[in-house]
């Protein structure tokens, strides 16, 4: 699943080429994504301007403005989605599902499972939706850090791994990075949250920022179906210490790296580095 540091790099890529940009048409080769797509959607943004383009966790939320009042469009990759920029007339492929068609560019969904999410919200407050309202904090913001990390857990006695990819407390932590995250901090996935001192909070706060600075530097990971808006992929996945990694030795011991099921996910780690 495309996490923050994909929708990152998708919305880098997407800024020198939309904002400012009239939205011509709109055209679903679908009725459905996770959501309904309403029929009159496509109306609706027709004629629109993009303003900016924003993230908030996996959200990417386009900022819209017309005459006659603007709004937000909000996209969401699902497990398997993908945007790409390609030329007008380009032929889609089985599983595009959407083009938002500007003069010179389209921008094109991709998206096999059909779990993303297009929908549109209303007016200037795009943080009102039900959808954005319910996110958490996000870990590459100034509000982050190891003393907001100590005093968040502090009620979460689950496994530290599991809390990390709760949207509802820390957006954009997926699976890989949050594997990658503890390990850098030698701090075990199976470790209860709030067993974790203030000071070991602190360093896999720093851990989580190096992770997903260093993971959007690299264009994100590309384990399936994630490319970037120009069709390239992401390379982060080819220097993980751990994340895919099980049976290999651990970069920092030698030890085997172990895998193991945590909430119907695979979860790497050290058994011996990772305390």
């Amino acid at each position: 699943m495309p996490e923050l540091p994909e929708v990152e790099v998708s919305r880098l890529g997407l800024l020198p080429h939309l904002p400012g940009q009239r939205l011509l048409n709109a055209i679903f080769r679908t009725p459905r994504l996770r959501h309904p797509i309403p029929p009159e959607l496509a109306t609706r943004l027709a004629g629109l301007h993009i303003d900016a383009i924003r993230r908030r966790g996996k959200y990417l939320l386009f900022d819209c403005e017309s005459a006659h009042g603007g709004g937000w469009l909000i996209l969401h990759l699902g497990m398997s989605g993908s945007l790409r920029l390609v030329a007008p007339g380009t032929p889609p492929q089985k599983h595009d599902h959407v083009d938002l068609i500007f003069a010179s560019t389209v921008l094109r969904l991709r998206d096999p499972r059909r779990f993303g999410t297009l929908v549109w919200h209303e007016g200037s407050r795009v943080e009102s939706h039900p959808l954005v309202a319910v996110l958490g904090t996000e870990p590459l913001s100034d509000g982050f850090g190891g003393d907001w990390l100590y005093d968040a857990t502090r009620p979460r006695r689950g496994p530290i791994k599991t809390v990390l990819m709760d949207s509802h407390l820390i957006v954009g932590i997926g699976n890989i990075y949050a594997a990658e995250s503890l390990f850098r901090a030698g701090i075990s996935p199976l470790r209860p949250a709030h067993r974790i001192s203030r000071k070991r909070c602190r360093a896999l706060a720093e851990a989580i920022r190096a992770t997903l600075t260093e993971a959007i530097a690299a264009g994100g990971s590309s384990v399936r179906d994630y490319v970037h808006s120009d069709g390239g992929a992401g390379s982060f996945q080819t220097s993980c210490a751990v994340y895919g990694r099980q049976g290999q030795p651990c970069p920092r011991c030698g030890a085997p790296v172990r895998m193991i099921r945590q909430a119907g996910r695979s979860t790497f780690y050290c058994p011996s580095c990772q305390r």
